[in-house]
């Protein structure tokens, strides 16, 4: 499973992207506007810090500006993934840009049949919206359960399967077990997966072991 942090923060992706583990950023306008910078010079930024896709989402709602605004985002680098909405025209936009050779994130699908529709609008990317699911009593992971199984089906869908709206370690975990492609991750998310009370105490029972012993790697290196 591919890692994206889900931030417009730049200084979070860097320190991310030192891990080696991140694989791809996703922004969206509220992000950005956290971050309070010029929206473009942001997305240029972290499509310098990382080489994976980076989801820049358009503003507009017909097809015909949405189309421009997703021109002008593509330009901004290679890496750029234009996200449309799952609309009729946000589809109209992303079967124009994918295309064009534009990699394309269809974000807010809520259902399978409309992951269906963007896998054939060209899609690159579908975001199933998980903790937003739940949060209205539906079963966010059955939706993903059910979108890889159909897009299992049919080898000439190339979508992958991008699980969003993560709201902790569960949702990423669940979705591996189903094959899902990519989790796009809060940094906190991120990095709640690498606690367990069991490294911490095992790690603090060895230090306390090594201690005892009295010796020391770097200075046998220094010797």
């Amino acid at each position: 499973m591919k890692f994206f942090v889900d931030t417009a923060d730049t200084k979070e992706i860097r320190e991310l992207a030192a891990t080696g583990l991140l694989d791809g950023v996703t922004t969206n306008p509220s992000l950005v506007a956290k971050a309070g910078r010029d929206f473009f010079e942001v997305l240029e930024e972290i499509c310098d810090i990382v080489e994976g896709p980076v989801s820049a989402e358009v503003t507009a709602t017909d097809h015909e500006t949405m189309l421009k605004e997703g021109k002008a985002l593509a330009k901004l680098a290679g890496n750029i993934a234009v996200k449309v909405p799952l609309t009729v025209d946000g589809l109209k936009t992303c079967k124009a840009l994918s295309s064009e050779g534009t990699m394309v994130n269809v974000t807010l699908c809520f259902s399978a049949g409309q992951a269906i529709l963007a896998a054939k609008a060209g899609a690159t990317f579908i975001s199933p919206f998980v903790g937003r699911l739940d949060d209205v009593g539906a079963d966010g992971l059955q939706l993903i359960s059910e979108i890889v199984e159909i897009y299992n089906q049919y080898p000439n869908f190339t979508t992958e399967v991008l699980v969003a709206s993560v709201r902790g370690p569960l949702h990423v975990i669940e979705s591996a077990k189903m094959g899902a492609h990519v989790a796009t991750l809060p940094p906190a998310v991120l990095r709640g997966l690498f606690n367990h009370p069991l490294t911490d105490k095992g790690l603090a029972a060895f230090l306390k072991d090594w201690e005892g012993t009295g010796q020391s790697i770097l200075d046998r290196l220094k010797s």
